[in-house]
Protein backbone atom coordinates (compact mmCIF):
# COMPACT_ATOMS: atom_id res chain seq x y z
CA UNK A 1 0.00 0.00 0.00
CA UNK A 2 1.38 3.44 -1.13
CA UNK A 3 1.83 6.18 1.51
CA UNK A 4 1.08 9.38 0.86
CA UNK A 5 3.03 11.97 2.48
CA UNK A 6 1.53 15.76 3.67
CA UNK A 7 3.21 18.43 2.55
CA UNK A 8 4.28 19.05 6.71
CA UNK A 9 5.54 15.64 6.18
CA UNK A 10 7.70 16.15 3.05
CA UNK A 11 9.09 19.25 4.65
CA UNK A 12 10.24 17.05 7.16
CA UNK A 13 11.75 14.27 4.64
CA UNK A 14 13.21 17.50 3.06
CA UNK A 15 15.06 18.25 6.37
CA UNK A 16 16.49 14.82 6.65
CA UNK A 17 17.59 14.74 2.74
CA UNK A 18 19.83 17.70 3.05
CA UNK A 19 21.02 16.69 6.18
CA UNK A 20 22.18 13.76 4.09
CA UNK A 21 23.05 15.78 1.02
CA UNK A 22 25.62 17.42 3.09
CA UNK A 23 27.57 14.92 3.98
CA UNK A 24 28.37 13.87 0.58
CA UNK A 25 30.87 16.72 0.08
CA UNK A 26 33.48 15.36 2.44
CA UNK A 27 32.70 11.86 1.84
CA UNK A 28 33.34 12.25 -2.12
CA UNK A 29 36.62 14.48 -1.07
CA UNK A 30 38.12 11.46 0.93
CA UNK A 31 37.84 9.19 -1.51
CA UNK A 32 41.36 9.20 -2.25
CA UNK A 33 44.15 6.67 -3.34
CA UNK A 34 45.04 4.52 -0.11
CA UNK A 35 42.10 5.36 1.89
CA UNK A 36 40.77 2.49 3.60
CA UNK A 37 36.87 1.92 2.84
CA UNK A 38 36.38 1.81 6.38
CA UNK A 39 37.70 5.15 6.71
CA UNK A 40 34.60 6.72 4.88
CA UNK A 41 32.46 4.61 6.90
CA UNK A 42 33.62 6.56 10.27
CA UNK A 43 33.55 10.05 8.17
CA UNK A 44 30.07 9.11 7.32
CA UNK A 45 28.69 7.85 10.30
CA UNK A 46 30.21 10.69 12.84
CA UNK A 47 28.64 13.28 10.27
CA UNK A 48 25.46 11.96 10.46
CA UNK A 49 25.30 11.84 14.23
CA UNK A 50 26.52 15.18 14.26
CA UNK A 51 23.73 16.76 12.53
CA UNK A 52 21.01 14.91 15.07
CA UNK A 53 20.07 11.71 12.71
CA UNK A 54 20.96 7.95 13.06
CA UNK A 55 22.42 6.36 10.39
CA UNK A 56 19.69 4.23 8.99
CA UNK A 57 22.19 1.56 7.32
CA UNK A 58 23.68 0.50 10.63
CA UNK A 59 22.00 -2.82 12.00
CA UNK A 60 19.37 -2.56 9.23
CA UNK A 61 18.46 -5.99 8.55
CA UNK A 62 22.04 -7.07 10.22
CA UNK A 63 24.00 -4.80 8.12
CA UNK A 64 27.05 -3.82 9.90
CA UNK A 65 28.19 -0.94 8.99
CA UNK A 66 26.42 3.02 8.45
CA UNK A 67 27.11 3.29 4.50
CA UNK A 68 27.52 0.72 1.59
CA UNK A 69 30.95 1.36 -0.15
CA UNK A 70 31.26 -0.63 -3.47
CA UNK A 71 34.40 -0.76 -5.96
CA UNK A 72 34.35 -1.54 -9.60
CA UNK A 73 32.44 -4.53 -10.21
CA UNK A 74 30.57 -4.63 -6.93
CA UNK A 75 27.09 -2.55 -7.53
CA UNK A 76 25.67 -1.73 -4.25
CA UNK A 77 25.69 -3.35 -0.91
CA UNK A 78 29.34 -3.33 -0.25
CA UNK A 79 30.78 -3.84 3.93
CA UNK A 80 33.29 -0.89 4.42
CA UNK A 81 36.35 -2.89 5.45
CA UNK A 82 40.00 -2.34 5.54
CA UNK A 83 40.50 -2.74 1.98
CA UNK A 84 41.97 0.91 0.03
CA UNK A 85 41.05 2.36 -2.70
CA UNK A 86 42.99 2.44 -5.47
CA UNK A 87 43.70 4.91 -8.49
CA UNK A 88 41.30 4.58 -11.28
CA UNK A 89 38.86 3.00 -9.07
CA UNK A 90 34.96 3.28 -9.27
CA UNK A 91 33.75 3.91 -6.06
CA UNK A 92 30.01 3.59 -5.08
CA UNK A 93 28.55 5.25 -1.78
CA UNK A 94 25.25 4.27 -0.69
CA UNK A 95 23.55 6.70 2.85
CA UNK A 96 20.91 6.58 4.21
CA UNK A 97 19.89 8.33 7.84
CA UNK A 98 16.92 8.65 10.17
CA UNK A 99 15.55 12.72 11.31
CA UNK A 100 12.51 12.84 13.52
CA UNK A 101 11.23 9.82 12.35
CA UNK A 102 11.79 9.60 8.45
CA UNK A 103 14.51 8.42 6.36
CA UNK A 104 16.62 10.23 3.22
CA UNK A 105 18.55 7.74 0.80
CA UNK A 106 20.90 8.79 -1.00
CA UNK A 107 23.89 7.65 -3.51
CA UNK A 108 26.66 8.95 -5.74
CA UNK A 109 29.77 6.87 -7.62
CA UNK A 110 32.90 8.88 -7.37
CA UNK A 111 35.94 8.35 -10.07
CA UNK A 112 38.96 8.07 -8.17
CA UNK A 113 42.20 9.38 -9.66
CA UNK A 114 42.78 8.03 -13.50
CA UNK A 115 39.68 6.52 -14.45
CA UNK A 116 39.45 4.69 -17.40
CA UNK A 117 37.52 6.24 -20.00
CA UNK A 118 34.59 3.37 -20.27
CA UNK A 119 34.28 4.32 -16.86
CA UNK A 120 34.27 7.87 -16.58
CA UNK A 121 31.18 7.59 -19.60
CA UNK A 122 29.42 4.74 -17.28
CA UNK A 123 29.17 7.01 -14.33
CA UNK A 124 28.31 10.19 -17.06
CA UNK A 125 25.48 8.12 -18.30
CA UNK A 126 23.90 6.47 -14.94
CA UNK A 127 23.71 10.12 -13.28
CA UNK A 128 22.47 11.03 -16.42
CA UNK A 129 19.78 8.24 -16.31
CA UNK A 130 18.93 8.94 -12.49
CA UNK A 131 17.82 13.13 -13.68
CA UNK A 132 16.11 11.32 -17.06
CA UNK A 133 13.84 9.23 -14.22
CA UNK A 134 13.62 11.70 -11.80
CA UNK A 135 11.87 14.32 -14.69
CA UNK A 136 9.53 11.85 -15.30
CA UNK A 137 8.28 12.22 -11.60
CA UNK A 138 4.92 13.95 -12.81
CA UNK A 139 1.77 13.79 -11.42
CA UNK A 140 -0.86 12.36 -13.47
CA UNK A 141 1.99 10.18 -15.11
CA UNK A 142 2.69 6.62 -14.32
CA UNK A 143 5.60 4.61 -12.24
CA UNK A 144 6.48 3.06 -15.72
CA UNK A 145 7.46 6.08 -17.31
CA UNK A 146 10.38 6.74 -14.57
CA UNK A 147 11.16 3.15 -15.50
CA UNK A 148 11.58 3.31 -18.91
CA UNK A 149 12.96 6.53 -19.42
CA UNK A 150 15.99 5.18 -17.17
CA UNK A 151 16.33 2.00 -18.74
CA UNK A 152 16.29 4.00 -22.55
CA UNK A 153 18.59 5.70 -21.97
CA UNK A 154 20.87 3.38 -20.47
CA UNK A 155 21.05 1.08 -23.26
CA UNK A 156 20.96 3.70 -25.82
CA UNK A 157 24.57 4.16 -24.66
CA UNK A 158 25.20 0.41 -24.40
CA UNK A 159 25.32 -0.48 -21.12
CA UNK A 160 22.68 -2.55 -19.28
CA UNK A 161 20.26 -2.01 -15.70
CA UNK A 162 20.46 -4.34 -13.09
CA UNK A 163 16.81 -6.30 -12.86
CA UNK A 164 17.33 -7.79 -9.84
CA UNK A 165 17.50 -4.77 -7.77
CA UNK A 166 15.38 -1.88 -7.31
CA UNK A 167 14.27 1.66 -6.22
CA UNK A 168 11.53 1.85 -3.85
CA UNK A 169 9.16 4.02 -1.91
CA UNK A 170 10.44 5.62 1.25
CA UNK A 171 9.15 7.87 4.26
CA UNK A 172 9.24 6.61 7.72
CA UNK A 173 10.43 3.20 6.30
CA UNK A 174 13.44 2.80 3.98
CA UNK A 175 11.53 0.21 2.01
CA UNK A 176 8.00 1.29 1.26
CA UNK A 177 5.43 0.95 -1.87
CA UNK A 178 6.05 1.01 -4.56
CA UNK A 179 8.73 -0.79 -5.70
CA UNK A 180 10.42 1.52 -8.75
CA UNK A 181 12.43 -0.55 -11.53
CA UNK A 182 14.55 0.47 -13.97
CA UNK A 183 13.70 -0.86 -16.37
CA UNK A 184 10.13 -1.41 -17.75
CA UNK A 185 7.14 -0.35 -20.01
CA UNK A 186 5.79 3.43 -19.76
CA UNK A 187 2.27 3.79 -18.42
CA UNK A 188 3.00 0.96 -16.44
CA UNK A 189 0.50 1.71 -12.89
CA UNK A 190 0.72 2.86 -10.57
CA UNK A 191 -0.17 6.99 -11.58
CA UNK A 192 2.10 9.11 -9.82
CA UNK A 193 0.12 11.52 -7.34
CA UNK A 194 1.25 14.12 -5.24
CA UNK A 195 2.97 13.21 -1.96
CA UNK A 196 4.34 9.65 -3.50
CA UNK A 197 7.72 9.77 -2.19
CA UNK A 198 10.37 7.54 -4.26
CA UNK A 199 14.01 6.81 -3.95
CA UNK A 200 15.29 6.56 -7.74
CA UNK A 201 18.18 4.64 -8.10
CA UNK A 202 19.70 3.51 -11.69
CA UNK A 203 22.34 0.68 -11.13
CA UNK A 204 24.16 0.73 -14.48
CA UNK A 205 26.61 -2.04 -15.09
CA UNK A 206 29.05 -1.72 -18.52
CA UNK A 207 28.14 -5.30 -19.27
CA UNK A 208 25.46 -7.91 -18.63
CA UNK A 209 22.89 -7.20 -15.97
CA UNK A 210 23.52 -10.28 -14.10
CA UNK A 211 24.82 -10.08 -10.91
CA UNK A 212 25.58 -12.39 -7.88
CA UNK A 213 25.84 -12.29 -4.21
CA UNK A 214 29.57 -12.52 -2.28
CA UNK A 215 29.54 -15.11 0.57
CA UNK A 216 29.22 -11.98 2.94
CA UNK A 217 25.40 -12.30 2.47
CA UNK A 218 25.50 -8.29 1.29
CA UNK A 219 27.81 -7.38 -1.53
CA UNK A 220 26.14 -7.73 -4.96
CA UNK A 221 28.58 -7.86 -8.18
CA UNK A 222 28.52 -8.03 -12.12
CA UNK A 223 28.35 -11.51 -13.15
CA UNK A 224 30.47 -10.85 -15.73
CA UNK A 225 33.27 -8.85 -14.13
CA UNK A 226 32.33 -5.73 -15.61
CA UNK A 227 31.99 -2.16 -13.90
CA UNK A 228 29.06 -0.96 -11.96
CA UNK A 229 27.99 2.53 -11.13
CA UNK A 230 25.04 4.03 -9.12
CA UNK A 231 23.25 7.12 -8.19
CA UNK A 232 19.90 7.55 -6.11
CA UNK A 233 18.04 10.25 -4.75
CA UNK A 234 14.76 10.44 -2.86
CA UNK A 235 12.08 12.64 -4.60
CA UNK A 236 8.82 14.08 -3.64
CA UNK A 237 5.97 13.91 -6.24
CA UNK A 238 4.23 17.48 -5.99
CA UNK A 239 1.65 19.01 -7.92
CA UNK A 240 3.94 21.38 -9.44
CA UNK A 241 6.51 18.74 -10.48
CA UNK A 242 9.26 16.32 -8.72
CA UNK A 243 11.22 17.59 -6.01
CA UNK A 244 14.41 16.32 -4.90
CA UNK A 245 14.85 16.01 -1.29
CA UNK A 246 18.32 14.97 -1.35
CA UNK A 247 19.86 18.08 -2.70
CA UNK A 248 21.71 20.59 -1.65
CA UNK A 249 21.00 23.75 -1.21
CA UNK A 250 22.42 26.72 -4.18
CA UNK A 251 25.37 28.07 -2.33
CA UNK A 252 24.57 31.77 -1.55
CA UNK A 253 26.33 34.37 -3.52
CA UNK A 254 29.69 36.23 -1.75
CA UNK A 255 28.79 39.54 -1.43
Amino acid sequence: MITYKTKYEIDLMARAGRLLASVLPPLKAACEPGVRTLELDRIADKLIREGGAAPGFLGYNGFPKSICVSINDEAVHGIPGNRKIADGDLVSLDLGLILEGFWADVGITVGVGNVSAEGKRLIKVTEEALYVGIAKAQPGGWLGDISNAIQEHVEKAGFSVIRQFVGHGIGRQMHEDPQVPNFGRPGTPPRLKAGMTLAIEPMVNAGSYEVFMKPDGWTICTADGSLSAYFEHTVAVTESGPLVLTALPPAKASR
